[in-house]
């Protein structure tokens, strides 16, 4: 009996003696020691228990996802206008479309009264030279004829731009002009020889201006006129 009970104490010992010697060894798990590297290669996706949402893996864009956006960089239009504009304001940081549709509408108002009255000083300032030269042989032509032409705009009910685009450094922009206005040309005894003054007309005018992006003065030109009427 005493026998068997110094042989239990003698495992015991052993026993705690192993213990010991893994711990010292193996060290003891705290919970805050550091995590294996992971394998690049290994499968990263958790088991579906039915509560698992998979989401497109990084650095693929999902399928039809759009195209992730570099900060700072202007979108890509899709629209061939929208291109021509964001062409222009590449070129000249200071063009904005609202602003210059703004300007435009301004300009056509002016242009049309200066070539009613015969104003060749403002037409010049507005116009190029190969679309002045064509509005001062029609003014020759008209006081010539001893005519005088009556223009009033009722309102311009839609200005729209229908292209842009750069050609080298210049910067190209047609206008659709879409105006009420009544017209009356009159001969030297004051007859009306053309149109009506108790009228409004719907009158289209297609207009293009443009600007060379690389001189300093910021006005743009008239360098071309069609009407679709």
């Amino acid at each position: 009996m005493s026998d068997t009970f110094l042989d239990l104490i003698f495992f015991a010992m052993v026993a705690a003696f192993l213990v010991l010697r893994l711990r010292s060894v193996l060290g003891r798990r705290t919970g805050n020691e550091p995590r294996p590297p992971r394998d690049p290669f290994a499968s990263r996706r958790p088991a579906d228990n039915g509560t698992v949402v998979q989401l497109p893996e990084r650095g693929k864009p999902a399928l039809d996802a759009p195209e992730p956006s570099v900060p700072g960089a202007p979108a890509t239009p899709r629209d061939p206008i929208e291109a021509g504009l964001a062409q222009i304001q590449l070129a000249d940081p200071s063009f904005g479309r609202d602003d210059f549709v703004t300007g435009a509408r301004r300009a056509f108002e002016m242009v049309v009264h200066a070539f009613a009255t015969g104003d060749t000083g403002t037409l010049r300032g507005l116009l190029s030279d190969e679309v002045d030269g064509n509005f001062t042989h029609a003014l020759q032509r008209r006081v010539k004829a001893g005519e005088t032409l009556e223009t009033t705009i009722i309102g311009i009910k839609s200005a729209d731009v229908v292209d842009a685009r750069m050609e080298g450094r210049n910067a190209i922009v047609t206008i659709k002009f879409v105006s009420e206005q009544v017209n009356v040309t009159r001969d030297a005894g004051g007859k009306v020889v053309e149109g009506d003054p108790n009228q409004v007309t719907t009158v289209t005018d297609i207009w293009t201006f443009a600007r060379n992006t690389r001189e300093r003065d910021p006005n743009w030109v008239l360098v071309e006129t069609r009407s679709e009427n």
